[in-house]
């Protein structure tokens, strides 16, 4: 069932992880909104067509440039679109890292869908979840 209003968000979301691309997309198509998948920050910065982005969804780990490399990048040219990060692996310098970048949330892989989802409702929901 499709959140009223979300259907023109659109949503990056950058893994190397093919499996776990197409796990998110389905949920956040499922959710209304429109994901765009990457399998690198190479490739999402290759992509010279794509929208502007309500909130990107970026692995901590990727081959070659990480997910926190790209979100510094991005807000080193002014970028402000609201950045989650997901990860495999529980490291403390990785968050730590991640939250110095100004995250808006980061999961590990293994939570809830929904946890992700809800997060991603905050960031771009003008009001308040419930109202």
């Amino acid at each position: 069932m499709a959140i009223s209003g979300l259907g023109n968000l659109y949503v990056g979301v950058v893994d190397d992880d093919e499996s776990l691309r197409r796990s998110v997309a389905r949920l956040l198509r499922a959710a209304g909104m429109q994901p765009i998948t990457y399998a690198s920050a190479e490739e999402f910065r290759a992509d010279v067509k794509q929208p502007r982005f309500d909130c990107l969804v970026l692995d901590v780990q990727l081959p070659g440039k990480s997910g926190i490399d790209l979100r510094n990048e991005l807000a080193a040219e002014g970028d402000a679109t609201p950045v989650l990060f997901v990860t495999a692996h529980d490291d403390p310098k990785a968050s730590e890292d991640a939250m110095a970048g100004q995250c808006v949330g980061y999961f590990r892989k293994t939570d809830a869908g929904s946890e992700l989802l809800n997060a991603i409702r905050r960031v771009v929901s003008p009001f308040p979840i419930g109202q």
